[in-house]
């Protein structure tokens, strides 16, 4: 009887391919892909290439970790491409104004008051993520065009802070990209260290059980959709610092690059999961397709029926992995 204990207890767990594709398949993905883009292009690897590639997805990159911690809840934000216009007009006229810093400063919270907006009704008011993010979308952009009249804003004498800030670098890794990857360690240690990650997981999971259990869901679901507008006006903000030229056009199309990217990365539009370092490769996975394409001189046009096909492979793949466990 003991040896049958013994024998059962020994055995190895079966191999669980859907638990092994959710959690490093993109990163399989992403590796796929780079060994692809070489073989197509002797130029890819280039550190210039490279350092580009990082450069173009600093924004997306920021706007996708406030992404995250909404989808995360159950929610969707479709404001955050409007939100980065509206934080890019602001800039350019603010910085006119006030020193770098203070501007900065007065477009995040710009931008998280529109992040308040639309989590004060989604959270206390219950009205549909989708429908109050897509008003907001319409009033932030409108507000971009309002106050820019509908023209490119450049930036004075006094923006050249954030001009720099935009195209320099540190030991050959630009500005932008070293905030984007400061974002995403912060947004790590959050998630995974900290009561707030773990209780924003928790309600994306089961919000009646975290009600019942006494938290205030409200506050938490509002907080993630500041957060997610501060961070779109920072992408805003860094997107400007490379021309030097605040656009109401900035960030059109955007919310659905980032949600693609967050979606490649593994995280579940039900709520509940999704991880800061698949999310990173979700937003490389992006970037890298991007330059591929535009390496090997593919149209336009073409391109965003490519983004829209890998919108839905990406959905496909999730749902496989729930028929892989299965």
């Amino acid at each position: 009887m003991s040896s049958l204990s013994v024998s059962s207890s020994g055995r190895k767990a079966p191999f669980d391919a859907g638990e092994f594709f959710r959690r490093y398949g993109t990163a399989i993905i992403f590796v796929l892909l780079v060994i692809c883009a070489a073989s197509l292009s002797s130029s890819f690897l280039s550190e210039r290439n490279v350092m580009n590639v990082l450069r173009q997805v600093s924004g997306t990159g920021i706007m996708a970790v406030g992404m995250l911690l909404v989808i995360l809840t159950r929610g969707i934000d479709l404001s955050v491409g409007s939100v980065a216009a509206f934080g890019s007009v602001l800039s350019a006229i603010i910085v006119n104004h006030y020193s770098a810093g203070a501007s900065v400063a007065l477009v995040l919270v710009a931008g998280m008051v529109c992040g308040l907006v639309s989590g004060f009704l989604v959270a206390y008011l219950r009205l549909q993520p989708f429908v109050m993010t897509l008003a907001m979308m319409a009033v932030a952009r409108g507000l971009a065009l309002i106050i820019s009249n509908g023209q490119p804003v450049m930036m004075g004498d006094t923006g050249d802070a954030i001009t720099d800030f935009g195209t320099s670098s540190l030991f050959g890794v630009p500005f932008p990209v070293l905030l984007m990857l400061s974002v995403f360690i912060a947004a790590a240690i959050l998630l995974n260290l900290t009561r707030f990650g773990r209780l924003i997981k928790a309600i994306g999971s089961n919000e009646e059980a975290v009600h019942l259990s006494g938290i205030p869901v409200a506050r938490y679901v509002l907080a993630v959709y500041a957060i997610s507008g501060a961070l779109a006006a920072l992408a805003g903000v860094i997107i400007t610092s490379r021309s030097g030229v605040g656009s109401a056009t900035v960030g059109v199309g955007a919310e659905l690059d980032v949600i693609a990217a967050v979606v490649i990365g593994g995280a579940s539009l039900a709520g509940g999961r999704g991880g800061v370092l698949n999310t990173l490769l979700g937003v490389l996975v992006f970037g890298v397709i991007g330059n591929i394409m535009n390496l090997i001189n593919v149209p336009g046009y073409h391109q965003q029926v490519c983004m829209g096909v890998i919108i839905v492979l990406a959905m496909l793949l999730q749902k496989g992995t729930g028929w892989l466990k299965r």
